[in-house]
């Protein structure tokens, strides 16, 4: 004979009836979670998106140091990076030559300028000026032209980052011309950032960095030197090129930012 759980109550079974309701309430656990639940969100399908993924970044001096730093960085972060040097061709004392070489690039979204000069010392009063409009010409003026002929390109969201340098705000005798080529860009920059707005432009400002521009040195020169500059920073370190390129990281990424100046140099200006 068959009995259900109307039977059972009529007939006052209390350990049977236990045992079907304690089965009944198994079977409410064990029920399949809905479809429902178990769709993942969008949130987990891009957790592997950065804000620069899809994006497209021109690096002026990505071929070495800071800006081969940065351009290693910009890919990690799935952005598809142009890496422009002299060693590519592109010199930005050729003004001439950049208006043509940015149209062949097209469209893309980030301009950084990591390229420098050499800059000469000394006392002013017996400075070789032409040298130093030389050095003018490249930094400053490279950086100038680079920013006038890739700011049409640059899409909706788009960033212009320079280079300047700590001389800039540092009165340090014998450094004429790296002190005004970098103030130079400080403040053009900020100009461009309310002239070019909605384009944000920024300048960060690097401290003696640990890059191969001092290889021709003896190593033990160099050791010495940069072990020497450490301690007399307030870091206690000299930079490494990744260090400087987060300082270009955090001025793309952060959509407030613009106008600023990004200091990356261990606390050399209040050393």
């Amino acid at each position: 004979m068959q009995l259900d759980l109307a039977t059972l109550r009529t007939r006052n079974l209390p350990r049977t009836l236990a045992f079907f309701e304690e089965m009944d309430e198994r079977r409410l656990f064990l029920r399949p979670p809905t479809a429902s639940r178990s769709k993942p969100s969008s949130a987990m399908k891009d957790k592997h998106m950065t804000p620069l993924s899809d994006s497209r970044a021109i690096v002026i001096g990505g071929t070495s140091g800071i800006g081969a730093a940065l351009a290693d960085a910009l890919e990690m972060r799935g952005a598809e990076v142009v890496r422009a040097s002299r060693a590519t061709g592109l010199d930005l004392a050729n003004g001439a030559s950049l208006p043509g070489w940015f149209d062949a690039q097209g469209p893309f979204d980030h301009l950084v300028v990591t390229a420098g000069s050499q800059a000469p010392g000394g006392g002013f009063g017996a400075l070789d000026l032409n040298a130093a409009r030389a050095a003018f010409d490249v930094k400053f003026w490279g950086s100038a032209r680079a920013a006038q002929a890739g700011a049409a390109l640059i899409r909706p969201g788009g960033t212009i980052t320079l280079t300047s340098g700590f001389l800039a705000r540092r009165a340090t005798p014998g450094s004429f011309t790296k002190t005004a080529m970098n103030a130079a860009i400080e403040a053009t920059a900020k100009l461009l950032a309310n002239e070019l707005a909605p384009l944000r432009v920024n300048v960060v400002s690097p401290g003696l960095t640990d890059t191969e521009a001092y290889a021709a040195m003896p190593e033990d020169k160099r050791i010495a030197m940069l072990t020497g500059a450490a301690g007399r920073l307030p870091a206690g370190r000299v930079a490494q090129p990744q260090d400087v390129a987060a300082g270009y990281l955090f001025a793309i990424e952060t959509p407030s930012v613009t106008g600023a100046v990004i200091d990356i140099d261990g606390g050399a200006l209040i050393a």
